[in-house]
């Protein structure tokens, strides 16, 4: 649809009809020029030059009132998902993959996630992606969308210090609620990155008990695992403790097997590793999805001022073609000596 940004310009559009009322060539030394023969190109020129100073007129009109074609969204089907990232905010996430606090060039688990997250949404730009935080409490960041724009700076709106505890069962029930977007077609998954994990109250165990059975979603776990914590598929020796207190990784990892939902957990010791794990989520996660493309405004404006321009180089070139008539010009008669 065609809009204008200054529709009160078009108000002037009536000026257009002025060459039909003035005569824009010089005068002529003929006081009755409906008595001269017309030739068939006068009947064809004439009506032309007039035609072609109304059109120049009104497009220039309409240019000045700057119409567009209105943007908006088409649909588009690609390859890809819709995708939650459910983002650990805890403070252990500042951390280096060794534990500590990050020197000189050195990378945080958090710094080297967004990196790497940012990288794999700039090349999957079929997905529907929305972003979920979570430490203390589960925070919706940005709802599912196809702006990669608006993606990219949610992910890098987590760069914020993070706070002392881990929340992940409250954070799985929002995550799972928003990819079940009632709006997305195609497959839907859940991202945990996290890199590590607390008690889940029975409670909030059995909400996502619940909520798993009404809703399918594809569920991945990228544990960050720090160097000398336990992993999440290493089992308690003989004699250790093996409770969710003391082992809450492992546990978490046992509980989502549970849920009866399509489920992968991978254990990362470094960026190289998260790469190799988010390259892999990328592969499982390529199937075909309907989603919309955003169609921007498109200014038309510049066709107006083109086609006058040219309606204007037509009538000067008419007028410097013109050759006037008048007695003036009439050749001498020969004089002939007797």
């Amino acid at each position: 649809m065609i809009g204008f940004a200054h529709p009160a310009l078009l108000l002037a559009l009536p000026l257009a009809g002025l060459p039909l009322a003035l005569r824009w060539l010089r005068a002529s030394a003929v006081p009755r020029l409906d008595l001269r023969p017309r030739d068939g190109a006068s009947r064809v020129i004439d009506p032309a030059l007039t035609s072609l100073g109304i059109l120049g007129l009104a497009a220039l009109v309409l240019g000045l009132a700057q119409p567009y074609l209105r943007g908006g969204s088409l649909p588009h089907r690609g390859v890809g998902a819709n995708l939650v990232l459910l983002i650990d905010r805890s403070s252990s996430m500042d951390d280096t993959f060794a534990g500590r606090t990050p020197e000189g060039a050195e990378e945080s688990k958090s710094s080297a996630a967004r990196r790497i997250l940012l990288d794999f949404i700039a090349r999957r730009p079929d997905d529907r992606i929305g972003i979920a935080a979570f430490s203390t409490a589960p925070m919706l960041v940005l709802p599912l969308t196809e702006s990669r724009s608006a993606v990219a700076a949610a992910v890098r709106a987590l760069a914020e210090p993070g706070l002392s505890q881990t929340d992940v069962g409250r954070g799985l029930t929002l995550a799972i609620g928003m990819a079940h977007d009632e709006a997305a077609l195609g497959s839907r998954a859940v991202v945990l990155v996290s890199d590590g994990a607390a008690v889940i109250a029975p409670e909030v165990q059995e909400a996502l008990r619940n909520l798993a059975a009404r809703r399918q979603v594809n569920l991945y776990w990228l544990y960050l695992r720090t160097k000398g914590a336990k992993g999440i598929f290493e089992a308690p020796a003989p004699g250790e403790a093996d409770t969710p207190q003391r082992r809450p990784e492992r546990h978490l990892h046992i509980f989502l097997q549970s849920l009866g939902l399509p489920y992968h957990a991978f254990e990362a010791e470094g960026a190289r590793a998260v790469e190799a794990a988010v390259a892999e989520i990328g592969k499982m996660e390529s199937r075909p999805i309907l989603t919309r493309r955003a169609v921007p405004r498109r200014d038309l404006g510049w066709l107006c001022f083109a086609l006058a321009a040219l309606c204007g180089a037509g009538l000067t070139a008419a007028r410097w073609l013109e050759r006037p008539w008048a007695p003036a010009h009439r050749p001498k008669p020969l004089l002939v000596k007797r």
